[in-house]
């Protein structure tokens, strides 16, 4: 027997199309690289609109946070952005990358 879920899971690249359709100014983040642990792996996004709203995942923590903030700087200038975040052992996990992983984020405008 299979069991139907009423939760919808939500693909952050539908997400972007709908808020893209609906007037608004985007931007994705791409995972593109991690080295040792990471929270995500490669191809992982997270989509942010003008107003701060945003679907997905990169990270988790304050990392997922200071992607936030420079995508808003994304899409104010229409300049991407290559992100690289990475922390000693004792810290990595009040920033969300546990075990002092790194990653490598791509910000991007879409339209």
């Amino acid at each position: 027997m299979m069991l139907e879920s009423n939760q919808q899971t939500l693909d952050p690249l539908m997400t972007a199309q709908d808020w893209m359709s609906d007037g608004r100014d985007v931007a994705i983040a791409t995972v593109i690289e991690t080295w040792g642990s990471a929270p995500r792996p490669v191809g992982s996004h997270l989509v942010i609109d003008r107003s701060g709203n945003f679907e997905g995942s990169v990270s988790g923590g304050c990392v997922e946070g200071a992607v936030i903030a420079e995508a808003m700087g994304v899409i104010e200038s229409g300049e991407p952005r290559m992100l690289e975040f990475g922390v000693a052992d004792e810290t990595a996990w009040q920033v969300g990358l546990s075990c002092g992983g790194r990653i490598r984020v791509y910000v991007e405008r879409l339209g």
